[in-house]
């Protein structure tokens, strides 16, 4: 006598859902698998808003989605902000004074406040921060959601402090 399978339910694998819908934000660049994380601070360093992008996307992407809840009247940002149609002129538009220093590319050089701009290391003190906590700096989490409240509940203990 030959046993049968049953062929009544399916196999183990396919009975659990699919975890591939769920955005893990994770994308190759120079450096390996990574993500990006995006944030906007206030003038004392403390975090306001993040935002997860994979690897390889650009910094832009994370200005998008951030700087239209900008309540800030300056920003301070780095070389990969320097983007006319995308950042500067909807700053100047909303009345924001953008401190962005110009890419050496640039076929016109903007000014900029370099005094102002070197309150920007308070942006890289946070990044710094939140590399004190090794499960944000391993990325240990799978997926973008968990991932994203490992780096909130680490910004609330930076405001804490």
């Amino acid at each position: 006598m030959t046993l049968q399978p049953d062929r009544t339910r399916a196999p183990a694998q396919c009975r659990r859902p699919k975890k591939d819908s769920e955005d893990q934000a994770i994308g190759r660049s120079k450096g390996g698998l990574s993500t990006k994380i995006h944030a906007i601070v206030d003038a004392l360093g403390n975090p306001l808003a993040f935002l997860l992008t994979a690897g390889q996307a650009h910094d832009l992407e994370g200005a998008d989605a951030l700087l239209p809840q900008m309540q800030a009247d300056t920003l301070l940002a780095d070389k990969a902000f320097d983007a006319d149609l995308r950042v500067i002129e909807p700053l100047l538009a909303a009345g924001k004074t953008p401190v962005i220093p110009p890419k050496s590319n640039r076929k016109l050089q903007r000014a900029y406040d370099k005094e102002l701009y070197k309150a920007r290391h308070l942006m890289e003190n946070l990044y710094c921060k939140l590399k004190q906590y090794r499960a944000i700096a391993t990325r240990y989490d799978k997926t973008a959601r968990n991932f994203l409240a490992a780096v909130h509940l680490a910004a609330a203990v930076i405001w804490l402090n």
